[in-house]
């Protein structure tokens, strides 16, 4: 597959993550009754729409202090969402009444509750978190499915290049790691990540050895830098446990949660300056990866995939303007507060936000395309 193959996956891969992020939104809009204007799945021209012809006036509404507006002031709203398919596969959208203006309407997102605004903001974000979630249960069942085995954290032997077996105070075989640096441990899985995130550098492992819980204190592992940033290299091997449907839950449930962690930990290394700004990549550099992930095989696109919807999902939670979380920050002032911050603050700071956030995205792209030389 050529370069532009591989962009075309990848946007339509990210399509599907904002459109199951919209479908959150418009679920829960639509179980408080908010009035939906469009869902839209794709961008630019419409390709196919439900036209809905027949309108209702809220007139009819049951809220009293609508209902009595002068008739020039009563707004019609259609009675049923418009539902379009549009040219561009690149993403998509809710289109709901009184999402950035004032309405009349009853029902329009402006006059619901705080805290069911709040439902709706944050409905999007977890909605690509559970996505994740489903599909890292499906790659622990399919890599169950072919080894019958998973990686336990309990250390079976070492490499022959080992130095975490003869620090002062030493790891073991036989030894469980239940945390490594002070996080919990529960899968392979996460015992090799923490290294490889804070083994850089000597670490404290606590361990269960022969029924009794010990502390293990700067623990080295080797190294090795990658892009300018030094990570830990574990060198031991771990013991497996039989795939058995009770493992094969406990494993997907801690790696889901580790997936979300690992993107934590990224945003705060690289707001922290352990990574440069070539670690942040944009959809043509996240185009390489894809191509990178589908060459690879099914199972690797699909790891890709998680990663990226559960990143979406995460980063749309930041509490930054123009994304949900800035939105969320607003609505939970107005809940302490008692009222809301004006409209045309909120506004403003969001224009800002997203100005700043589309500069960041040009930057990005510039610097991917260049890369490709």
């Amino acid at each position: 597959m050529s370069t532009f193959l591989y962009l075309l996956l990848t946007l339509v891969l990210l399509s599907v993550m904002v459109v199951i992020h919209e479908l959150g939104h418009f679920l829960v809009a639509k179980l408080f009754k908010v009035t939906i204007l469009e869902f839209s799945v794709g961008m630019g021209p419409a390709i196919f729409t439900t036209k809905k012809k027949k309108k209702v006036d809220i007139s009819e509404s049951d809220n009293d202090s609508l209902t009595e507006l002068p008739e020039e002031e009563k707004t019609l709203v259609p009675e049923k969402t418009v539902f379009s398919i549009r040219a561009l596969p690149i993403g998509g959208y809710v289109s709901m009444a009184g999402e950035d203006d004032a309405s009349n309407d009853a029902n329009a997102f402006c006059n619901k509750a705080a805290w069911q605004r709040f439902l709706i903001t944050v409905a999007g974000p977890v909605m690509n978190i559970l996505l994740g979630i489903i599909c890292m249960f499906t790659l622990v069942g399919i890599q169950s499915a072919q080894d019958g085995y998973l990686a336990s954290n309990t250390i079976y032997g070492f490499q022959e290049s080992a130095i975490s077996d003869k620090c002062e105070e030493p790891l073991m075989a036989g030894d469980t790691v239940i945390k490594v640096d002070g996080v919990r441990v529960h899968t392979g899985n996460e015992l090799v990540y923490e290294i490889m995130n804070n083994g850089y550098e000597p670490i404290d492992l606590v361990v269960v050895r022969n029924g009794e819980t010990i502390t293990l204190n700067d623990v080295t592992f080797p190294t090795e830098s990658e892009s300018g940033a030094t990570f830990g290299n574990y060198d031991f091997i771990v013991y497996s446990e039989k795939a058995t449907f009770p493992v094969i839950l406990k494993h997907a449930f801690f790696r889901s949660f580790s997936t979300v962690k690992v993107i934590l930990d990224s945003l705060k290394d690289l707001l922290g300056g352990r990574y440069g700004a070539e670690a942040v990549s944009g959809p043509i550099g996240m185009a390489d990866a894809v191509g990178t992930a589908a060459k690879a095989g099914a199972t690797s696109l699909l790891y890709l995939f998680t990663l990226i919807t559960m990143n979406l999902g995460v980063f749309n939670l930041l509490p930054l303007p123009a994304l949900d979380g800035g939105r969320i920050i607003f609505i939970l002032i107005e809940m302490v507060c008692r009222r809301p911050i004006k409209r045309e603050i909120e506004q403003t700071i969001n224009t800002v936000g997203l100005m700043l956030l589309m500069g960041l995205m040009l930057l990005v792209t510039v610097k991917d395309i260049f890369n490709l030389f």
